[in-house]
């Protein structure tokens, strides 16, 4: 006898089958990092955490505002962290003092149109530190199924997850938070976790998080000093390894524990750039109490190999080969051997740097506070400016670029008022 509906026992029995046999690929895995595609940049310095996009990309070398530029959206208030891009999604943190706001919107990729606005904080904004600072300096990062964003709020640090829809799904307080300069440093996933940082003068930490839930899996407390850099993971001598800068100190941790590989002197008090690496050194920069580049030697054994004093204070740095590429703060560009420091060519951009520098292919992507936009080969034979553009009074935040377009932050003054937008800048029409 065939019976017409099976009992819902029986149902929910070949759903759970179902379930357990469907591939491993199409089912969310919360404990590894995301697979990346060429066209994402889901976190601060893009998919491998070094500022390089991927070598196919064939971004425009000329902008004006308009030439090239496929979309333009204003996004209120201020911020000077960096856009992230997954999927058809662009996501960007900004805080409005006159709206005591501190939000995430979510823009369409393709078209600039706002699909949400997720406010992250109504109130507690307070603006102390230095005047260039902004209470969203913090670029959000992804594992496209949630939003991670840092935000200093009434003095205290917290992250917070939320949905692709802007639902909040959780939040959580790293420390509470001594204002020096102000807080910018932008968290990064890593298997499982949300590894995020917050030193200040108060005595600040290290957090890894569940991203799945928020709760602080390990936490290392850090020394009473102000820094500013941001957690980078790194394989070094067969191992992940988070490592950091600031505090006078550069720390090697194991990004799933917390527990201490190495800590040795090699960096200055405060540093903003981000550390990178050719594998056998970490690069520090920093620019208080005195201006340095450092090679240290990343075995552990502390070991500085050169270091020289040429102010890379905010802008992070390129490692191509066996050369290091970057941008001054008083806006040099700067190639230099990896292995020893000496200079292969200083080449002058003119301006003041905040924005760090992009490299794609053979190219570096450089933008000044003005709004300077230059492109400048990335070789170690002599420096040769490609192009040079403007756009924008104000750019503050590094560029991001996938799938060969480049989505900037920038600001305008009309009337005296300052509007902040995002442009997607881009030689090929929308799809």
């Amino acid at each position: 006898m065939k019976h017409a509906a099976l009992p819902s026992i029986v149902l929910l029995l070949m759903c759970c089958f179902c379930l357990c046999i469907m591939p491993l690929d199409s089912r969310a895995d919360d404990t590894q990092t995301p697979a990346i595609k060429e066209t994402d940049w889901p976190w601060w310095r893009g998919p491998s955490r070094n500022g390089i996009a991927h070598p196919a990309q064939k971004p425009p070398v000329k902008w004006s505002k308009d030439e090239n530029i496929l979309w333009k959206t204003a996004i209120p208030g201020r911020g000077h962290g960096s856009a992230i891009v997954m999927g058809d999604k662009l996501f960007i943190a900004t805080a409005d003092l006159e709206a005591q706001e501190q939000a995430v919107f979510c823009l369409d990729r393709a078209t600039g149109k706002v699909k949400w606005k997720s406010i992250v904080y109504k109130g507690g904004l307070i603006k102390e530190g230095n005047q260039k600072a902004t209470l969203a300096s913090s670029t959000p990062a992804t594992d496209g199924q949630r939003v991670f964003v840092n935000f200093l709020n009434n003095r205290a640090v917290h992250t917070t997850a939320l949905d692709m829809e802007g639902k909040q799904l959780w939040q959580t307080k790293i420390t509470d938070y001594t204002i020096h300069q102000g807080y910018g440093t932008s968290p990064t996933i890593y298997q499982s976790l949300l590894l995020v940082s917050a030193d200040n003068k108060g005595g600040g930490a290290f957090a890894g998080l569940d991203r799945t839930t928020g709760d602080i899996v390990w936490k290392h407390d850090r020394p009473k000093l102000p820094n500013y850099a941001s957690p980078i993971v790194f394989n070094l001598n067969g191992k992940d390894q988070l490592v950091f800068m600031g505090c006078d100190l550069v720390t090697s941790l194991s990004p799933l524990t917390g527990k201490v590989n190495w800590e040795h002197k090699g960096a200055t008090t405060e540093c903003v750039s981000s550390i990178v690496t050719d594998g056998r050194h970490v690069f520090t920069s920093g620019g208080y109490p005195k201006n340095h580049i450092a090679a240290v030697v990343a075995d552990g054994s502390g070991k500085v190999t050169w270091e020289t004093g040429t102010r890379v204070y905010v802008p992070s740095m390129i490692v191509k080969g066996d050369h290091l590429f970057g941008v001054t703060d008083g806006g040099v560009a700067i190639c230099m051997a990896t292995a020893t420091g000496k200079d292969h060519w200083k080449g002058r951009l003119g301006g003041t740097f905040s924005s760090s520098p992009v490299m794609v292919g053979n190219l570096i992507y450089a933008f000044s506070e003005s709004g300077g936009g230059f492109v400048f080969k990335a070789s170690p034979d002599d420096f040769e400016l490609v192009a040079q553009n403007k756009l924008g009074d104000e750019v503050f935040a590094t560029p991001t670029i996938a799938g060969s377009r480049i989505y900037l932050r920038i600001a305008d003054y009309v009337d005296g008022k300052r509007q902040e937008s995002v442009v997607c800048i881009s030689a090929a029409p929308a799809n």
